[in-house]
């Protein structure tokens, strides 16, 4: 089955659960906050999903993310 995320997506929301701060996910994948942010929103887009949170309960149902 073919993933709904982007593999930088998934990378996102993986430090993401890690409790990382938009912040510390832009240094660590070198790229700006914003970039980081608008991952999260496209992402929160394709899963119709309002909020991070949601996000993530919905990547861990469809076993694209892990804990």
């Amino acid at each position: 089955m073919k993933s709904i995320l982007t593999s930088r997506e998934k990378e996102v929301f993986t430090l993401l659960i890690q409790n990382k701060t938009t912040k510390e996910i832009a240094v660590s994948l070198k790229i700006s906050e914003k970039t980081v942010r608008n991952h999260i929103s496209n992402a929160m887009q394709k899963l119709g999903v309002k909020g991070r949170a949601a996000a993530v309960v919905e990547l861990l149902k469809l076993n694209e993310i892990s804990l």
